[in-house]
């Protein structure tokens, strides 16, 4: 490839239990990508942590070969530092995480990256965190007088175990749903409608997490906002899940296809208006750049809007809601793609300027 274009290096596969979801995305990614602007290199995470540049990918996107539509974390093994900043003589180099989950979309690849000091898409380490841990973010939202729904949370090792049950109970009521802090894709979350099934609800989650989430369940539609930019965000038309299960599970999501995706949701245009203009006051209170995916649930003839979470890596197929929203706002993916670039670039700028003398 000519070394004047921008170099940008997919990462994708990772050590978290939504390892498969990323190598789908990043296949999609690499595929959409415009070549004519961009020097690709898919570089995948094993499940071990190790790093490798996967060459038969960069060998299609040579010949113009379609590539498959999961993307093997396979080829040569790569030192992270080496393969990352090991290119000056080459154009600068942008990182894409696709890593979604823990070790990716949590801060830590992010935090890599700035000691590095390269460009890379999307939220920051603070903003990357905060939204990976759904029990800080819920603090945060209700800080900045976000509303959401009521929820527990359980720390094990800091809470009692056997009073967590009774307490869920008399402050929540049942049905519940119970999430692992710190873990996406519907992975690890289910739906407890009585006291026996909330106790393995727990502890299933707590193979995922040590902290445990527990919310009220909410009879409100699911509705989802694409946010796109930086301190001054933008924002997609917002788009309901009819869920094809009894609620919006992985199954649904990456294996059945069953959920049906509407786009824009069928709301007033006071209420669509609303959710936009919550969704980017989400974004910014939780210090978010780049790309973040807002999910609320809508009770239309009780509370209103409620922030269900905040997602800075997004499912990116061409598939999934972030992309589809922005599509019906009239951003094309490939041009979604370059949005987010530019952003990082921006992003980088502005970090890298601040002065470290006293």
């Amino acid at each position: 490839m000519s070394s004047r274009l921008l170099r940008l290096v997919v990462l994708y596969g990772g050590v978290s239990a939504e390892h498969d979801v990323s190598r789908v995305t990043a296949a999609h990614v690499l595929a959409a990508a415009d070549r004519a602007k961009y020097d690709l290199v898919p570089i995948g995470i094993a499940k071990d942590g190790t790093w490798l540049r996967n060459d038969k990918a960069m060998a299609a996107i040579a010949e113009g070969t379609p590539l498959p539509d999961v993307l093997e974390v396979a080829g040569s093994v790569v030192d992270p530092l080496t393969e990352l900043r090991g290119h000056a003589d080459e154009a600068i180099t942008v990182v894409l995480p696709l890593l979604h989950g823990p070790h990716g979309e949590d801060g830590t690849i992010q935090g890599m990256l700035e000691l590095f000091k390269l460009p890379y898409v999307g939220a920051g380490v603070l903003s990357s965190a905060l939204c990976m841990d759904k029990a800080m973010a819920k603090i945060v939202a209700a800080q900045a007088g976000i509303p959401q729904c009521k929820w527990v949370e359980f720390r094990d090792g800091v809470d009692d175990p056997d009073t967590i049950v009774s307490r869920v109970v008399e402050d929540l009521g049942l049905p519940v749903f119970v999430k692992p802090a710190n873990l996406g894709s519907s992975v690890g979350i289910s739906k407890a409608h009585d006291e026996r099934e909330l106790d393995a609800a727990i502890n299933l989650a707590l193979r995922y997490d040590n902290v445990v989430i527990i919310e009220e369940a909410v009879t409100g539609r699911e509705i989802e906002v694409a946010v796109l930019g930086d301190t001054a965000p933008e924002t997609s038309v917002p788009g309901e899940i009819e869920p094809g299960s009894e609620f919006y599970d992985y199954e649904d999501k990456y294996v059945t296809g069953a959920a049906k995706l509407v786009i824009p949701a069928a709301l007033p245009d006071a209420a669509l208006t609303e959710a936009r203009e919550l969704a980017a006051r989400t974004f910014t209170a939780m210090r978010c750049t780049g790309m973040a995916r807002v999910d609320f649930f809508y009770e239309a003839d009780g509370r209103g809007w409620l922030l269900n979470e905040v997602n800075t890596i997004p499912g990116f197929t061409p598939g999934s809601m972030y992309p589809k929203l922005w599509e019906a706002t009239g951003v094309p993916y490939a041009d979604l793609i370059d949005q987010l670039v530019t952003f990082a670039l921006e992003v980088h700028r502005r970090r890298v300027g601040f002065s470290t003398e006293h």
